[in-house]
This record gives structure tokens, sequence and C-alpha cells, in this order.
């Protein structure tokens, strides 16, 4: 097994409507899913697991997650005139950080 770096594991940040709906959403809600505190999104790297994320975060952006959740991505096919390929599969990962940890900006963390 290959050992992935930190820089491996998390590829890219998701900057969706949904993802800044959740990353900046208050922990002062009744829903139970969303009161430990922001959501942050990544694409990560397949082979990677949830152990692995949250070390990575933890070690990249110096706060403490809570939970982490992955979903894995199909490739689409595509077709280009009579040609057909597919894109590539990849995983995303929601990482909850705990409560009362401070609000985290992609750019200053790297």
């Amino acid at each position: 097994m290959i050992k992935l770096s930190v820089w491996d594991i998390l590829k890219s940040p998701v900057v969706t409507e949904k993802s800044v709906i959740l990353k900046e959403v208050s922990s002062d809600e009744n829903d139970t899913d969303r009161n430990e505190g922001q959501v942050l999104t990544f694409r990560v790297a397949t082979k990677a697991g949830k152990e692995d994320i949250k070390k990575a975060v933890e070690e990249i952006f110096n706060v403490k997650v809570s939970k982490v959740r992955t979903v894995q991505y199909d490739g689409k096919i595509k077709k280009r005139g009579r040609y057909e390929g597919r894109r590539p599969s990849w995983k995303k990962a929601y990482v909850t950080l705990k409560k009362g940890e401070p609000m985290v900006d992609y750019a200053e963390a790297i």
C-alpha cells in the first residue's frame, strides 16, 4: 500500500452553493446535523479513508474534526461526435468541525 501525504489526500476544496452554505451555517440552528460546527467540503483521493482525511484536515488547518462523511461519484460518459469517453471517478468528503472551532479560510491555510 502506498503511503499518501496530507497534500495528496486533499486534492481541492469544493466551492458550490451547497458547500458555501454548509461552511457558513450558524451553530445556533435547531437542526441536529448542523449544530456541531461548520462543514468543509473537499475533493479527496479515492484510496483515502475517513481517518486519513481527518488527520490531513487537522494537520493542514490546525482544527479539530468531529466527523467525516464521504461520497463516491462515478465518472460520466461523454460523447463527442461518434467518439465516446469517460470522465474519471472521484470522491468527495464532508468534514464537520467540532463546535467552537475558528472559521477556516482555504487560501490562508495553504
